[in-house]
């Protein structure tokens, strides 16, 4: 499992990435996951690897030309460049594939050179975990690295059935999500403290089960997803989104003896009629939201309680702004937490942030990713780690092993 111990020089890499990056006007939005995987690339280049890059992007349709990975290729060329990667040619294979054609393009690869391999999701069989398509994958291959965290949660054939096929092993950077997103969960240093905001109480609420059977001390609900809490609390929420499938299950959740206190819920909140209004917004006094009005951000009084309990622990877990990022001035309170754990941070707290729109809240307060211990590429996978879930792109590795012989 780990990749120090495979002999690749001369050899071929499939390297299982998770380029599935945001575009804006056919050119990458946010580089961040190609970066990511730069400290392994640079480690199987310099060994003089042959190495073969699989991603998918989006959710095509079959064969579709605006998610094809060429914009991703570009803003790769240019990032190898700026991190004077040991890279003599990169290309993309832009045909469909497994066939032969592909086979003796692979075979003439010299070392430390790159090819992409476009969008894994045009092809049916990498959603259906199709054995055949990963049989193609693996005739391309000598060894199969992992570096995809963000995919491992799906049992696609490029991160489950691909796995079992090759001598396989973990890249540096699915290494470190796996190592501190451990900490999390095994014998974390306490106050143990976890702030979750974004929209989906379905998507969180077996991390929350688990985090609190495991031990956490306080979980802060914010954002959308407060409404539901609240709701279930008894709170008027007026027009604010809620999930009203996932009522019951959260009342029952705060109910429980055992959680009482853990769970801290907001007790004002910056409210709207229109969020295309922003100048009309209020404060409301306490939890409550009038019938025509919704909840667009955390109220000072929430901010006060929230950033005391970060700025004392030791611990700490972010998933999911607290409010409306894209409207000012409903990005204040997202701020104004990114802020209080940075600074838990730096006196010496763990802190590990997950999800693009937290990414987005840390840029919005003018902070760099420096500022915490570690930005998880995970989304989903993140969650679902924590919520004691097997992954499956993580098990296939474990199973292999690195020393495995080819099937």
């Amino acid at each position: 499992m780990d990749l120090m111990n495979l002999d690749v020089k001369g050899k071929r890499v499939l390297l299982r990435v998770d380029y599935n990056v945001a575009l804006m006007d056919g050119k990458v939005a946010e580089p961040k996951r190609i970066e990511a995987t730069i400290p392994t690339l640079r480690w199987l280049l310099e060994r003089g690897a042959k190495v073969i890059i699989l991603s998918h992007l989006g959710r095509p349709k079959g064969w579709d030309q605006s998610l094809s990975l060429k914009p991703v290729l570009e803003t790769f060329r240019e990032i190898s460049a700026r991190e004077r990667l040991a890279l003599k040619s990169v290309g993309l294979w832009d045909r469909p594939y497994p066939c032969r054609e592909l086979e003796e393009r692979v075979g003439a690869l010299g070392q430390s050179e790159v090819l992409f391999l476009d969008n894994l999701r045009f092809h049916p069989g990498e959603e259906k975990n199709d054995l055949e398509f990963a049989r193609g994958l693996a005739r391309l291959g000598d060894f199969f690295v992992q570096e995809a965290f963000g995919a491992a949660h799906r049992a696609h054939a490029s991160t489950d059935a691909l796995p079992g096929l090759l001598p396989s092993a973990f890249g540096f950077l699915v290494k470190r999500e796996l190592s501190v997103l451990g900490r999390l969960l095994d014998k974390p240093a306490h106050p143990f403290v976890v702030l979750l905001g974004g929209f989906k109480v379905s998507d969180k609420i077996g991390a929350i089960e688990n985090l609190l059977l495991r031990g956490v001390d306080k979980i802060l609900v914010g954002g959308a997803l407060a409404y539901t809490f609240l709701k279930a609390n008894g709170s008027n929420v007026g027009k604010s989104p809620v999930q009203a499938d996932w009522v019951e299950r959260v009342r029952e959740l705060m109910s429980r003896p055992k959680n009482a206190g853990k769970i801290l819920l907001c007790r004002d909140h910056a409210i709207v009629r229109d969020i295309k209004k922003p100048g009309e917004a209020r404060v409301t006094p306490d939890a409550n939201i009038e019938n025509d009005w919704m909840g667009a951000d955390v109220g000072p009084k929430t901010l006060t309680l929230f950033g005391g309990v970060l700025g004392q622990a030791k611990t700490i877990f972010w998933n999911g702004p607290v409010g409306v990022m894209e409207v000012a001035p409903f990005d204040k309170g997202s701020s104004e937490l990114a802020r209080a754990i940075a600074g838990a941070t730096q006196a010496g707290a763990l802190s590990v942030l997950g999800g693009g729109d937290t990414i987005y809240a840390v840029s919005r307060a003018g902070l760099d990713e420096s500022a915490y211990t570690h930005i998880s590429t995970g989304g989903g996978a993140t969650l679902e780690f924590l919520e004691g879930k097997e992954l499956p792109g993580i098990k296939a590795v474990e199973r292999r092993g690195p020393f495995s012989a080819l099937v």
